[in-house]
Formats: C-alpha cells, structure tokens, sequence
C-alpha cells in the first residue's frame, strides 16, 4: 500500500518475490538501484524551506507557530509521514530549538555523566562501532531527568520534536535517548537499517515472514538532535535517501554489495547546533568519520517507539514523573511554558499508554482503558494536584499495574 497526498491509503501491486520469507540471496540490486535514483520535488513538500541532496529541510522557526493550530499541525505532520513512508525517508528540522541554551545545559550533565561512568567502568558497548571509538550513555533520557528535572523538562518541551513523532507514530509514543559522543578519528560505522529487525543477527532476521519486516518500520522513530555545530568533516549520520522503500533492505544491507553501493550513493547534511534530523529506521544509513582534528561530535539519538511496540531501553517512567512534577507546576504557574510545551514534555517523560494492566485493579474509567500516567500528569495540572497527592496517585496506580 502507499500513501497518497491527501493522506488515504492505496493498494499497489506487492513486490515481485511472492515468498513468505525474504531471501537475502534474492535481493536484486538494480531494484534497489531504481528506489534511490528518485527524486524529492518541490510540489510534494510545501512546507519544506528547502530540499538539500533530495532530503527536505523545515525551518522551525517559521513552522513552530502553526503548530499551535489543530488543523495546519496535522496537515504538516501528513506532509512528514508521507516523506518518511514514501518519500526521501528523512526530514531534516532546522532550529528545532528556539532557546539553544537548554542544550548547552544538557551537553554539561552528558559529559558529567561521560565521565562519572568512565570512573564506575559503567556504559561501554556500541551498535555497529569499534570498541572505544566513542562514547555512549545509555538512556540519556533518565539520566538527565535524574541529574536535573528542570533540563529535562525544557530539553522535551519541544512541540516540533512532539509534532515529528507524532506524525510517524501517533500519540502516546514511547521516548528513549542515547547520547553518543564521537572524537576525531572516530571512525565511521558500515551502512544498517534499526530497530527492531535491524537490531537482530542475519539469521534471526530472516526468521520473520515477509510482512512482519513490512511492519517493523512503523514501530520505531529515528531521531538525533546537534547540540553542537556538525559541519561535514565531524561525520554527521550517512543516509541513502528512498533506500527505506526497497522492502527486502532487512535482508538486504547486510550483502557486501549493498554496502558497496551505499558507499558511493549516500549524502550527508551539516547541521547548527539546535538541528534535528529524524528518520524512518529502514532507511539505509551509518554514522559518518569524524575527520576533524578537534571537534567532538556530540548528539542525542532519540529512539522513539509506538505505544503498540516495544520500546528498547527500560525506563522508569514512575520516578521521572515524581522529579518532573514540581518542576512542570512551577512552570505552568509561572506562565513560562505553554501547553504545547508542556505536552511535549509529558509525553517524552510519562507512560502514555494503558496497557498491559491488571483489569481486576485498574479498570477502564469512562472508555475502554485506564488512566495512564500521561493522563494522571496532565490532570493533576489541571486540577492543582499538589505534589503529595500525585505521588499517592501514582502508586495506586502503580500497584494496580503490577498486582
């Protein structure tokens, strides 16, 4: 099926291999070949302020306004799902950061943390990079809600970011982070696709029938937000835009050969620090070298899962809304974030979905599903819950969950 303009949906003809399995062996390159010699045109991305190497960049400075209007909010986020679906496959988000100072905040507690976990030998391990070639912590997210809830909570308060995940995923999405942190002479990774299929080992991968790595795609959001300058000799991420359209890739970017043409095909945008670039995880793509002799590299990788996925990292949600409340409240009485702002922050922070649940202990409340905790932030908001009493609600909540 494709996407159409107008958002409906239309059936095509499947794929010309009619096995229930995809065939590494069977992916053809020419195929391949024909996806990404497309082209992004100007007609199909209005909303664009430009196309560079056929991705198209938006700046926020002038859309972020129009995202406080339902209606152009959704028009702008159909022109994202269908780039992403059937486009270029990658939206690039100039100035998503109206204040880039939270990210100067943020960068400080990252290599605060950096450190402090070099010391602990915690961390360490890497997704498709040499041992050592960088540094990476492991749910970012957390770990500055923990360090400082106020960085969290302006860092997330982001409405562009909320918009862009929204687009792909639908609400109550599942936010988790890692930084990573390359330096000069970082060396650059081999092409891959994300989670979940790409997360797994060629055998496992072709263990799942045919619409199930259809289906991968749509559960997972990627994302990686500059908090500094990333000019071309840094390594910003490698993509092969349309590349998410050949539907075997999960077989496929593992052959030499795929890489090979990865290699000689792939663009790479620099980016100011306060940019954003966001992805589908089936587009073909890999951190680039960091060439440089002395910028390091430093970005937030945002792996944003669906509410029907699973997401990668365990996070504990329950603690980072107790640090958070107080903070958002405070917020809210001074007038200092709007509500969009404060959405975007809940729903980065808070678990948005219901399910799984005890249904004996925590049944549905005027619909089919329970409150979730996303629901329990925004109420107490509304209602002046105090802070005492949103930590009792929450662990009623919680036992009903876990009983």
């Amino acid at each position: 099926m494709v996407l159409l303009k107008d958002g409906r949906i239309a059936m095509k003809e499947p794929i010309e291999t009619t096995a229930a399995y995809y065939d590494p062996d069977a992916c053809n390159l020419q195929e391949f070949n024909a996806l990404i010699d497309q082209s992004t045109r100007a007609e199909d991305v209005p909303y664009a302020a430009a196309i560079e190497k056929n991705i198209p960049v938006y700046d926020m400075k002038d859309l972020r306004p129009i995202l406080e209007d339902a209606q152009t909010r959704r028009q702008l986020m159909a022109e994202w799902a269908r780039v992403l679906s059937a486009g270029a496959g990658v939206v690039a988000l100039k100035k998503t950061y109206a204040d880039a100072s939270v990210l100067d905040k943020a960068t400080e507690i990252f290599e605060r943390i950096i450190t402090e976990e070099k010391q602990g030998k915690a961390g360490g391990g890497d997704h498709f990079a040499a041992a050592g070639s960088n540094d990476r912590i492991w749910n970012s997210l957390q770990k500055l809600c923990e360090a400082a809830p106020d960085v969290h909570l302006d860092y997330f308060a982001n409405t562009g970011i909320a918009a862009v995940c929204e687009a792909w995923l639908g609400p109550n999405y599942q936010m988790t982070a890692q930084v990573n942190l390359v330096h000069p002479g970082g060396a650059a990774q081999q092409a891959h696709r994300d989670y979940h299929l790409g997360f797994q080992s060629a055998d496992v991968s072709a263990s799942y029938p045919a619409h199930v790595h259809d289906i991968s795609p749509v559960l997972t959001l990627q994302g990686a937000v500059a908090h500094d300058e990333m000019p071309l000799e840094s390594g910003p991420t490698k993509l092969l835009p349309f590349s998410q359209a050949y539907r075997p890739g999960y077989a496929a970017w593992r052959r030499d050969d795929f890489r090979a043409l990865f290699e000689e095909r792939y663009v790479q945008l620099p980016l100011a620090k306060g940019d954003a670039v966001f992805f589908n995880p089936a587009l073909f793509h890999a951190a680039g070298e960091n060439t440089s002799r002395d910028i390091h590299r430093l970005a937030n990788l945002l792996q944003v899962s669906s509410a029907f996925g699973r997401a990668m990292e365990t996070i504990d949600r329950d603690r980072m809304c107790r640090l958070l409340f107080s903070h958002a409240v405070q917020a809210k009485a001074d007038n200092r974030l709007t509500t969009a702002e404060l959405s975007a922050a809940v729903a980065a922070t808070a678990e948005g979905y219901s399910f799984p649940t005890n249904l004996d202990l925590d049944p549905p409340i005027n619909g089919l599903a329970p409150e979730t905790q996303a629901a329990l932030f925004h109420r107490a908001l509304l209602e002046g819950i105090n802070e005492e009493n949103f930590g009792r609600t929450l662990d009623q909540l919680n036992s009903a969950k876990m009983a």
